[in-house]
């Protein structure tokens, strides 16, 4: 709604009471007679018409001026004047940007769930006239424009889409939203979804399906990994194969290990002795003997 004109009333003001004065100087009086009283009725008039007669517009405002109902012309930003009664100033279009939530409840998708979708629509008048001759409430008929539009592109995607195209979303509202509005004089800058909310129900069930999906992928890998384990076990026992020593090498390192990390004492089958060639059970012993002298002198050295 349009504020005020302070301009206008107080140009009533100062025309009335520059009549009143001028009543005065002239009869010395106030209301003696019935000409001054018809004198100050029709300076009364003659200060309201003049007051009526001025208008201003905001630099982001244009007003649409009517004359005996016919568009007559566009006036704004700034000081103007109009007739009266014959030219109102019927419409004050705003031009700046304007900012409009809208939402669909329970809407159901292509794949037959029910949806929340809450958006916001950035727009603005950029054809005064035909906002104020072609629409009635041209904001009212706006936010209908954008819900229903809503409803139809939720009916056509899918939740999977929805979920993870919400610019796409947005453009395809942009389009259809500013095809709808543009007779109306209306540019639809941008459109954003806010948010989409699911069924809590159907929130669990793809919260248990994204964890069951990661638990599938961590199972991959580690099959993957014993795989790759596997086939270099496999490398190594050709190597071994074919050089009995490293064999031998690797057998006593690790008993070294086992010895040096664990115990003293370690139980090693005869069978494996036997394979690894690494001797007796006194060898073994005797093994385990230097290994603890060696430790020894280690400790007492540091």
């Amino acid at each position: 709604m349009k504020k005020p004109n302070t301009l206008a009333g107080y140009v009533f003001c100062i025309l009335f009471f520059l009549a009143v004065l001028i009543d005065y100087f002239i009869t010395g009086s106030i209301f003696s007679s019935i000409l001054d009283f018809g004198f100050l009725v029709f300076m009364f008039i003659l200060a309201l018409a003049i007051s009526s007669s001025i208008k201003i517009a905001d630099q982001w405002e244009r007003t649409v001026v009517l004359r005996l109902g016919q568009f007559h012309e566009l006036k704004g930003p700034g000081l103007f004047f109009i007739i009266p009664i014959i030219n109102p100033a019927s419409f004050w279009i705003e031009t700046r940007v304007i900012t409009t939530s809208f939402n669909a409840e329970k809407t159901l998708t292509k794949d037959t769930v029910p949806v929340n979708v809450d958006a916001v629509l950035f727009w603005k008048v950029i054809d005064p006239k035909a906002a104020a001759l072609n629409v009635a409430d041209y904001e009212s008929a706006l936010g209908w424009a954008s819900q229903t539009a809503l409803r139809d592109v939720i009916g056509k995607t899918g939740l999977t889409d929805m979920l993870e195209g919400r610019d796409k979303l947005g453009q395809e509202l942009l389009r259809i939203i500013d095809d709808r509005t543009e007779p109306w004089g209306i540019k639809v800058i941008s459109v954003e979804v806010k948010d989409v909310l699911i069924p809590p129900a159907l929130e669990d069930a793809m919260s248990m399906q994204a964890q069951a999906e990661r638990e599938r992928q961590a199972r991959v890998i580690l099959g993957d990994s014993e795989k790759q384990v596997a086939e270099k076990f496999g490398d190594a026992a050709k190597t071994y194969l074919d050089n009995p020593v490293a064999l031998h090498l690797r057998a006593m390192n690790m008993l070294y290990e086992g010895l040096k990390n664990n115990a003293t004492i370690v139980v090693v089958p005869s069978s494996a002795t036997e394979t690894m060639e690494l001797g007796n059970v006194a060898g073994i012993a005797a093994l385990a003997k230097a290994l603890k002298q060696e430790e020894l002198a280690n400790a007492s050295a540091h």
